[in-house]
């Protein structure tokens, strides 16, 4: 939910997300495959909320949610639906575009959505006053970080990294290991996090999308698990 990074090549499309999070928080269930709104997804699940931060669809859809939006926002007593379930309800809809323009966001905390789709790539977010839409790039490589985590400085450092590490054709293990290792020493603001055993980076998951099948990777770093699930794309 907290760093995103998105890079394509002509064998294959890879999306990798590092979820930080509470220690207190409930260990996520494993990705698995779902009916959500009659359409057949995957992904882990949040226990607390019941919604999640990464889902694929049977046709290799890819959607991630990041918390907050462009800066900072300071939090409210009481929200009114999760994000993860908001994420379930855009990622499940049959026109993308239409449901982001009607969707009603009122008292739902700050996020940003990557959406990859066959007819969008798309950055959508919600500040809590107004929702915004961004056209991106496929053959652009990008990252983004949450910034209810990172400043505008560490998110820039962040991408400067990202740009330095984008010095060859990369296969999925090398954005794995971009995720895990980069800024080793930095357990405040490297791509894994450990801030004094509270706020810590708890999943890593990643799907490589083929022409005809998709992979995700889920590792779980509080169990020291590991969930691979492989389809052809429908």
């Amino acid at each position: 939910m907290c760093t995103v990074s998105f890079y394509k090549n002509e064998n294959h499309t890879i999306i990798t997300s590092n979820r930080d999070e509470h220690i207190d928080r409930p260990l996520a269930i494993a990705p698995k495959k779902y009916t959500f709104n009659g359409k057949t997804v995957y992904y882990p699940k949040d226990p607390k909320a019941g919604g999640t931060w990464f889902v694929v669809t049977i046709n290799a859809e890819v959607f991630v949610l990041l918390n907050g939006a462009e800066k900072k926002h300071s939090l409210q007593s009481k929200y009114r639906k999760s994000r993860g379930i908001i994420l379930l309800e855009l990622s499940t809809s049959d026109y993308l575009i239409k449901e982001w323009e009607n969707i009603d966001l009122n008292r739902i905390e700050p996020f940003t959505i990557v959406a990859y789709t066959d007819q969008n790539f798309v950055q959508l977010r919600w500040d809590g006053l107004s929702k915004s839409l961004v056209n991106l790039d496929r053959d652009q490589p990008r990252i983004w970080s949450s910034a209810t985590l990172y400043s505008a400085e560490v998110i820039k450092h962040r991408e400067n990294w990202f740009s330095d590490f984008m010095n060859k054709k990369l296969e999925p293990k090398d954005l794995i290991h971009f995720h895990t290792n980069t800024q080793s020493d930095d357990s405040k603001n490297g791509l894994m996090i450990d801030r004094n055993r509270i706020m810590l980076t708890k999943n890593l998951t990643q799907c490589v999308v083929n022409t005809n099948r998709f992979k995700i990777i889920h590792f779980d770093y509080i169990s020291d698990t590991k969930k691979q699930i492989t389809e052809n794309i429908l």
